[in-house]
């Protein structure tokens, strides 16, 4: 099967011709129709992601399409379900063999390159949101990177659930984007705009969730009311700032760290059921996945230097090698 892999931290992937993976007795084999690319796949190349896998390995973190097989002791897949899987990798191939405590089934209603696309993002949105930060109707929530791929699916979630969302992002046409997400108020955090300034006029803010880390982690703490919640998701920057204790501890504000993926290893049941909770909100419409653009499997790489030059809003998706 054809799988793009990266065998050099310091060299680009390149496409490799390799045998199908054997099933494990709790996995399932996927047909991928569908694999979304993630900030996490660029970092993975490099080898800096806190979870890169052993070289050479097959990039691609989400992965959707039809089951193929199935393994010996698993009972809740068959052959020709449709599946979605948080793969973590693997998932830039025709076939990909995935845990089932990784995989659920695909709502008739929603497309493989929808369900691909939506797991990470709006699954991490979604815990981070209720579980950790536990927002409540009302609450002002601000999100940085706000037209990013989970960055859009927080201000989606946050207006879903009531709070008032102000997104910040680098550009107007990316805030743009985050307006017809839902958004209620707009700041330009690269232009001349007094970021801090505007967000106390409005009131100050009870949850902060940043994707972004750097110079707009500064600016978005000071914007705290007290005790509000700064939910720390990662460091699109390449800036990963520090924080005085002091500026915590005056205003009584809780700073959390939030991976989604580390759920799977002490709180598996919890992630599946925000995730399942989350894709229903999505099949009801109450939630509408933005998908910035899909490549065939021979762009790839074209795919990743777009996500590597932020030239995308929302989530690019590539096809399976037999969905072109």
């Amino acid at each position: 099967m054809l799988t793009l892999q990266v065998h050099d931290h310091s060299q680009e992937p390149i496409f490799v011709d390799m045998a199908s993976p054997e099933v494990g007795a709790n996995q399932i084999l996927i047909r991928t129709a569908a694999c979304a690319l993630n900030f996490a796949d660029l970092l993975m190349i490099r080898g800096t992601y806190q979870e890169t896998p052993t070289l050479p390995f097959t990039l691609g973190m989400e992965v959707a399409g039809d089951v193929a097989a199935v393994g010996s002791k698993v009972t809740n897949f068959k052959v020709g379900d449709r599946a979605a899987a948080f793969s973590g990798s693997g998932g830039l191939a025709e076939l990909c063999a995935v845990d089932t405590s990784r995989c659920l089934k695909i709502l008739n209603n929603l497309s493989y390159e929808t369900a691909a696309s939506a797991l990470i993002s709006y699954g991490t949105s979604h815990l981070a949101l209720t579980h950790r930060a536990k927002i409540k109707p009302g609450e002002t929530l601000l999100v940085l990177g706000a037209a990013g791929g989970v960055g859009l699916t927080a201000v989606e979630i946050g207006a879903a659930l009531g709070a008032r969302v102000i997104a910040a992002a680098s550009t107007d046409e990316k805030l743009a984007v985050a307006k017809t997400a839902g958004a209620d108020d707009l700041i330009n955090y690269s232009s001349s705009e007094d970021m801090v300034g505007i967000i106390k006029e409005l009131g100050g803010v009870d949850v902060v969730y940043d994707p972004v880390g750097g110079n707009p982690f500064i600016a978005a703490l000071k914007c705290c009311k007290p005790e509000a919640r700064y939910l720390t998701i990662g460091f699109a920057s390449g800036n990963i700032p520090q924080i005085k204790a002091n500026h915590l501890l005056v205003k009584n504000v809780d700073v959390m760290g939030f991976y989604w993926g580390g759920y799977l290893n002490f709180a598996p049941d919890m992630l599946s059921k925000s995730l399942t909770r989350a894709m229903e909100m999505i099949s009801q419409r109450l939630l509408k996945p933005h998908i910035s653009a899909v490549y065939d499997f021979d762009q790839i790489l074209v795919a990743l230097d777009h996500l590597k030059d932020r030239k995308s809003t929302g989530k690019l998706v590539i096809r399976g090698p037999t969905s072109t």
